[in-house]
């Protein structure tokens, strides 16, 4: 917590956040644009952001993308405002809101986290039903190898769809697959009108990867990157939301046995 709180308490490395928030995933260029200091400087501060773990950066081609990453503040959330009186906190609960808003037209989402467990009970946490269904209320039938179909069960709705498939599996180091279809079904279960259905089924297909890096002894840096996602996506915005609160009640059945409550 102490280098998060180090790392919001200058204004210059706030100001590259709320640039990040704006327009996620720039380059070093592009965030050196609005502020009137030098490459080396900026360089400085995202530094100290990544190393906080408020800022992610992602090589694509010769670009190095920096993304930011609501993991620690909400973690600081979860640890401070669920416990003490929430008007009185209200500044640090908007800061929280503001970091886990992404902007329409974001083209990747990148969130970090840092669980007490091992990479094989990680994986197993990514892939069996058992453990899936805890906290995400998420199930996945599937042999988990490259090319394989997945068939989702997402809070009781079955999906089966051919182009749902693996597309990476690496035990205990990386695992990909591509996003489940929106169906009739699926906006019955979360009350989704035909006009909402109509854009999110018009949507290409996006992806979601998870990195798992042994960072300690029995400590394991989870990095998921959900992208392919088309400028305005509605469902960027809502996967936006929804990771968080996923990867937090992860961290919290890895961590204690039990996962969030669903209110969390």
């Amino acid at each position: 917590m102490d280098e998060v709180f180090k790392a919001l308490a200058d204004p210059t490395r706030r100001a590259l956040l709320d640039s990040l928030n704006a327009r996620n995933g720039q380059t070093l260029r592009q965030l050196c644009a609005g502020l009137e200091m030098a490459r080396q400087s900026v360089s400085k501060h995202l530094a100290v952001l990544e190393e906080a773990g408020l800022v992610n950066s992602v090589r694509q081609g010769r670009e190095k993308l920096h993304y930011l990453n609501a993991a620690p503040v909400h973690e600081i959330a979860q640890r401070w405002i669920s416990r003490y009186d929430r008007p009185r906190v209200q500044a640090l609960a908007d800061l929280k809101l503001a970091l886990e808003e992404i902007p329409m037209d974001a083209p990747t989402f990148v969130y970090t986290t840092y669980i007490r467990t091992t990479p094989q009970k990680l994986w197993q946490a990514l892939t069996d039903p058992s453990f899936t269904r805890r906290y995400w209320a998420t199930e996945f039938t599937t042999d988990w190898s490259a090319g394989s179909e997945m068939i989702w069960d997402n809070h009781g709705v079955k999906i089966t769809d051919p182009e749902q498939v693996v597309l990476e599996a690496d035990p205990y180091s990386r695992l990909s697959y591509t996003w489940h279809s929106m169906t009739p079904e699926l906006a019955q279960r979360f009350d989704w009108d035909e006009e909402m259905l109509a854009k999110l089924s018009g949507e290409a297909r996006s992806k979601v990867t998870f990195s798992i890096e042994e960072s300690a002894s029995q400590v394991v840096k989870l990095t998921v990157v959900h992208d392919g996602f088309e400028p305005g996506s509605t469902l960027a915005e809502m996967v936006g939301h929804g990771w968080p609160s996923v990867v937090a009640s992860l961290k919290s059945l890895l961590e204690t046995g039990e996962p969030l409550p669903e209110d969390a």
